[in-house]
């Protein structure tokens, strides 16, 4: 078998960009055995404070697990097999969203991107308090993943 080119580190800002066009990862949690808990979430990045924001709803697993638990991390697929990021930190959950348009409700809508936002912002913020929604805040302090350079 021949060995072709190894995948190659990606640069902190490489990183950073992947992780800002991708929407969707693996967030990863800690359960009480130890054990990581993966689950498939939609995400925003916002590479300024390097903190990756989920939306779910307060009665979810990971959101007992984060209240443990803070160390999380989220991994984020390339556009092949061989590139991905990985994004490590702590986690925190934010209070429930408890009136259309409270702080956390507009976090929300704030990760929704501009040209996908609600017809109905008024409705959408009702809904997200009857879903008991919160934000996840994963505050990133490591940053590391691979992309494999291949020609054809």
């Amino acid at each position: 078998m021949t060995q072709g080119p190894a995948p190659r580190p990606l640069s902190d800002d490489a990183l950073s960009e992947l992780l800002g066009a991708q929407r969707f990862g693996t967030l990863a949690t800690v359960k009480r055995s130890g054990h990581p808990h993966l689950t498939t979430m939609l995400y925003s990045w916002d590479p300024e404070a390097r903190i990756a924001r989920f939306s779910t709803t307060a009665d979810r697993v990971k959101v007992a697990h984060l209240r443990r638990e803070p160390r999380a991390a989220l991994h984020v697929q390339g556009g092949d097999v061989w590139s991905f990021a990985v994004a490590e930190g702590e986690a925190e959950v934010s209070q429930i969203t408890t009136a259309p348009g409270d702080a956390v409700g507009r976090e929300l809508l704030g990760m929704i991107p501009q040209d996908a936002r609600p017809a109905d912002e008024r409705g959408f913020l009702e809904q997200l308090v009857a879903e008991r929604r919160v934000v996840l805040r994963l505050k990133v302090d490591r940053l590391y993943g691979t992309a494999l350079d291949i020609n054809g």
